[in-house]
């Protein structure tokens, strides 16, 4: 008997996309049926859902991806992640009072990567102009797209930030009197006259070719016109942040012009005759693999799905992973992160030999050889000198002190030859800083999850990546493409897509079964969102979930948190059956917006 869904699976022989928005997804659509390949939809979705889910992401934010190449027959992870300003490091953060990077203002902003991003990933893979891929984008900046029910609320929730604190943001979404209601039109003017003088930096050049073209187009962003009202807009109108304390931006023109999108290896890990792959240690992607191969060495499966020995152990092998996180992962350009150790087997025997019968209260990072990490035997507080009083610092009126002010979404794309995309959107939100004047969006915040330690991995110094939540997934199967997925939710998006994977490929769901499927996640390690709060031991369950399950699970230790039966995760996702010759897709009903189509 089939498990309960609230979508059908969706199926084509000539190309699926998924996104976070159903007018985004449709974008993706229209590439794929004027003859795109599966980056360039996967480009015109990324541009188009940092207008339609201004609260989930942005254009000023970030973007990791991995890119499945029919060509080559190959992954690659593109580093969809900015670097910090060299103006601000630790030595700064002291002589100015910050104990703790705030999660809002312009502090934490890093290089905005969106736009760097998808012209590395079209110049290089893709067939498509930029032009092309942004039009849809204009002509809704332009013209409008109806407002959506969270959108609306999350408008009418931030009325006073954004026309007191924020009055550029103001101007734009209340341009017509007030906060706009479900169904009405939005315009974004700025935004769309942003993208076409990129279009337009690329029409000059490509006289010289279609590659040349786009890297115009990029060019005119970090070293033209773009950069240049970045650099001026935070510099002239600081704003109160977290800290309590007025600041302006620290992000030059250099940082901006400096800086591009990378080509990289992904990290792999061999499940049975699969190989599932992740960006590296300057996302948290490496947690879902040292996760899996945890469950892989207890045999998790065979516990039966959602039982209390499989949830147990489901729980136990998370907090593990993640308390390595902690204590070993960030941008490995500056740090030296042990991945060949901490992605293999033999240690994820030795970690899952330190799971027992009851549920850990510690934060239990593993000796990949020299020893535990001093520094993870103190907390977050004492790591970053006064967490404790931001935290009790009182809440202001105009919502500052507030962590992680906003979302993520996802996307994933793959075409008839066998390219494939997954990409997860996210940062600059609107609740962040303000719209920056003439460009239409504001700058993201992903600096606030540097730490101010410089003994430890994932510390703040100039031109450096932040260890991301953001963490698309992709798989092969004997170097074919096999399947892409992810999902919005900070540090519980690894959580919830490796229920989803293992739904899928150990108890033989069909995609949008798996994605339907009741979650738990832990909140058991230090959140990468200021003010890095902790809750040992707990355990956020959808009520879907049996009772006397969850009953056991308490009995053991947990600290169980009920939640609503739908509230947790908005996973897609997509895969090929070689079998068949038939590309399949998915996307969670949560939060009603996001869409699978078929070609």
């Amino acid at each position: 008997m089939a498990n309960f869904t609230t979508r059908p699976v969706v199926m084509s022989a000539r190309g699926v996309v998924t996104s976070g928005h159903y007018l985004v997804t449709s974008v993706g659509f229209q590439m794929l049926a004027r003859g795109g390949n599966a980056i360039d939809a996967a480009a015109a979705m990324g541009i188009c859902e940092t207008l339609l889910e201004p609260q989930s992401c942005g254009i000023g934010g970030e973007v990791p991806t991995l890119i499945y190449s029919a060509r080559e027959g190959k992954t690659y992870s593109i580093s969809g992640m900015g670097w910090s300003p060299a103006a601000f490091t630790i030595d700064w953060c002291r002589e100015n009072g910050i104990d703790l990077i705030p999660g809002d203002g312009y502090l934490p902003a890093c290089v905005p990567a969106v736009v760097g991003t998808w012209t590395t990933a079209l110049a290089r893979f893709g067939t498509m102009s930029f032009a092309e891929i942004a039009q849809p984008t204009i002509d809704f900046a332009e013209n409008g797209f109806p407002v959506y029910e969270r959108f609306s609320q999350t408008l009418a929730d931030s009325y006073a930030k954004f026309t007191e604190l924020y009055p550029t943001t103001g101007e734009i979404y209340y341009a017509n009197g007030g906060v706009p209601e479900v169904g009405e039109l939005i315009r974004n003017p700025d935004f769309g006259a942003m993208l076409r003088s990129l279009c337009s930096a690329e029409k000059q050049a490509k006289v010289r070719g279609r590659v040349a073209g786009i890297e115009a187009a990029r060019d005119e962003y970090y070293k033209g016109g773009v950069a240049e009202k970045i650099v001026e807009f935070i510099n002239d109108n600081p704003v109160e942040d977290a800290s309590g304390v007025v600041h302006k931006g620290l992000m030059a023109l250099d940082d901006l012009a400096e800086w591009d999108a990378t080509v990289e290896e992904p990290v792999t890990l061999e499940y049975g005759d699969l190989d599932v792959h992740k960006c590296s240690s300057w996302t948290q992607g490496p947690t879902f693999l040292q996760h899996l191969a945890i469950l892989r060495t207890m045999n998790a499966p065979s516990l039966g799905h959602n039982t209390t020995d499989y949830l147990h152990g489901w729980i136990e092998s998370a907090k593990l992973a993640f308390a390595d996180r902690e204590a070993y992962y960030g941008d490995p350009n500056f740090d030296d992160v042990p991945l060949d150790e901490l992605l293999s087997y033999g240690y994820a025997e030795t970690r899952a030999s330190q799971i027992g019968e009851y549920a850990s209260h510690d934060l239990r990072p593993g000796d990949v050889g020299a020893g535990v990490p001093g520094y993870t035997a103190i907390g977050v507080a004492d790591d970053n000198r006064a967490a404790l009083g931001v935290e009790a610092r009182e809440v202001r009126d105009l919502g500052l002190g507030h962590a992680h002010i906003g979302d993520t979404t996802h996307l994933d794309a793959m075409d008839a030859e066998g390219n494939m995309v997954a990409a997860t959107p996210s940062g600059g939100w609107l609740g962040t800083s303000p719209v920056i004047k003439g460009l239409g969006f504001p700058l993201g915040t992903r600096g606030q999850m540097f730490y101010l330690n410089s003994n430890r991995p994932n510390a703040l110094e100039p031109r450096k990546r932040p260890r991301a939540t953001l963490t698309p997934t992709m798989v092969t199967r004997n170097g074919e493409p096999y399947m892409a997925f992810g999902t919005p939710g900070g540090d519980s998006q690894e959580q919830w897509t490796i229920q989803f994977f293992m739904n899928h490929v150990d108890f033989g769901m069909n995609l949008q079964e798996a994605l339907d499927a009741p979650t738990v996640h832990t909140t058991h390690f230090p959140s990468s969102f200021y003010p890095r709060a902790a809750f040992p031991a707990r355990v956020v369950a959808e009520s879907r979930i049996p009772s006397d399950v969850l009953g056991e699970l308490e009995r053991r230790g947990h600290e169980i948190e009920r939640t609503d039966a739908w509230a947790n995760g908005k996973v897609m996702g997509i895969r090929w059956h070689a079998d068949k010759g038939v590309i399949a897709g998915a996307a969670s009903a949560k939060n009603n917006i996001g869409y699978a189509m078929a070609l």
